[in-house]
């Protein structure tokens, strides 16, 4: 592995800082974007039957707040129970924005890293060439020099694109769960407030 980062030259270190940046970022955002844990499938129907049972309580809100995304959206709702239900959707979607933007944190440095790697890539073939022609003169070249100005070259070009590739798709992959999640979340919480207002059965 030495050998390749000696050989693909000093460029070649802006594509592994990238890399480890996006390696880490795709661990964080597959641990944090797990659907069980934005927005569990049974909440709705716990935070009925505690309505049905307790009503609202200090308590209640405090342990939805703490508990998910989801739970934050129900909660800024139901601190409006006694308010009108424009109100409470208002409230409603202001948390659901919020909880929209924690999701899609760090996203827009993953994509960032995706479109910029094979940029760092054609950087390093750029100094490569460079090396290459810097190396001609009136007596020749060296073989070697040329050789080395050719694997920064490829290295570069070839690295570059194995950091985007990854980095792109995983973007396009957690932009579309935090899309679906958000949907999710807010029909939810749209069903909450119906069935606290009488509009819809549990």
């Amino acid at each position: 592995m030495f050998a390749i980062v000696e050989a693909a030259g000093w460029p070649i270190w802006f594509l592994i800082f990238a890399s480890v940046v996006a390696v880490g970022l795709i661990m964080n955002r597959l641990v944090e974007l797990r659907s069980n844990k934005i927005a569990p499938p049974t909440l709705l129907d716990e935070v009925y039957k505690e309505l049905k049972q307790r009503g609202v309580s200090d308590a209640m809100i405090a342990k939805l707040q703490e508990s998910s995304p989801l739970g934050r959206i129900f909660a800024a709702g139901l601190k409006n129970i006694k308010s009108s239900q424009e109100v409470m959707k208002e409230s409603i979607e202001e948390a659901g924005r919020a909880a929209e933007h924690e999701l899609s944190r760090f996203l827009t440095t993953l994509g960032t890293i995706a479109s910029i790697s094979p940029l760092l890539g054609l950087f390093g073939t750029v100094v490569g060439m460079i090396e290459i022609f810097g190396a001609q003169n009136a007596a020749g070249s060296s073989p070697a020099i040329l050789a080395h100005g050719i694997s920064i070259a490829l290295y570069n070009t070839a690295f570059g694109l194995i950091v985007a590739i990854p980095s792109m798709i995983f973007y396009r992959h957690f932009r579309a769960k935090v899309d679906s999640l958000s949907v999710e979340m807010e029909q939810q919480a749209i069903k909450l407030v119906e069935i606290l207002h009488g509009q819809r059965k549990s």
